[in-house]
């Protein structure tokens, strides 16, 4: 049996998983990559992006597996992580993730975008615990901008005066 104390804060739980985030994308267009109303902090779509450059491009079920397609989702949600924590402060500060709306960029006929996006599902439950639980719309898109597997968008209740 393991004996081992689990991180009680999100900023916590990434320095255990031996997580650094990348500095805070910035927008691509005319658009902003974080807004609040109240509590409610609604992300910007974000892509698998890694200094500037596309790292997962292409099609799942074509020119990527599913497992490179959870990686994109993955490394996406980091992206997304990152102007959350630049947007609150801290993570520490986020109380709930509370919807996750996605787009995987594949072929007629795949199925499992749901699995693909699993990625980033899995890393938010592991820095959040249960606050990372989420509602989550996982959809099949023909094209995404610059060519980019998944795209994602977060809602996070965050408590500005932790």
């Amino acid at each position: 049996m393991d004996n081992a104390v689990e991180p009680a804060s999100a900023e916590e739980r990434l320095k255990a998983l031996d997580i650094e985030l990348p500095p805070a994308p910035t927008p691509a267009a005319n658009y902003v990559t974080a807004t609040q109303s109240g509590r409610m902090v609604f992300l910007a779509g974000q892509g698998p992006i890694v200094a500037g450059e596309v790292k997962y491009r292409g099609k799942v079920g074509r020119e990527l597996s599913e497992e490179e397609g959870y990686q994109a989702a993955r490394l996406t949600i980091l992206n997304s992580l990152a102007i959350l924590r630049n947007h609150a402060g801290s993570l520490d500060r986020v109380t709930r993730i509370l919807k996750v709306l996605a787009w995987v960029n594949c072929v007629d006929g795949f199925q499992r975008q749901h699995l693909v996006m699993n990625g980033a599902s899995d890393l938010l439950v592991q820095v959040f615990g249960e606050r990372g639980a989420h509602a989550r719309s996982a959809v099949s898109a023909h094209e995404l901008p610059f060519g980019i597997a998944v795209e994602i968008e977060l809602v996070a209740e965050v408590d500005f005066e932790a």
